[in-house]
């Protein structure tokens, strides 16, 4: 599973120490998918960071929230006459004839 783009090189380092049985299982695990060390455990660092990059940029409502969010995507407010004074104000300084 290579994910990165293919005229990427690899010259970023990545240094840390790890407990002997963490090495152990990285190489099982690298070998019974058939990749070396280094490639199993950087395809495992990069689907775990997507994930966590994804779940953090993601917005989660609870079901009441995103119920209420939808009502009022599908029922918008009136414009106050304060937003409608800005749209004036906004068009008129644009040049927009409608």
């Amino acid at each position: 599973m290579n994910s990165r783009h293919p005229n990427e090189k690899r010259s970023a380092r990545l240094e840390f120490r790890a407990p002997p049985s963490l090495k152990a299982d990285i190489h099982r695990a690298a070998s019974l998918m058939g990749m070396e060390d280094t490639s199993y455990a950087l395809s495992v660092l990069r689907e775990h960071a997507r994930s966590t990059i994804d779940s953090h940029e993601r917005s989660h409502l609870s079901e009441a929230d995103s119920k209420a969010f939808l009502a009022a995507l599908d029922t918008p407010a009136e414009p106050t006459e304060s937003l409608r004074g800005l749209f004036e104000l906004h068009r008129s300084t644009r040049g927009d004839a409608d």
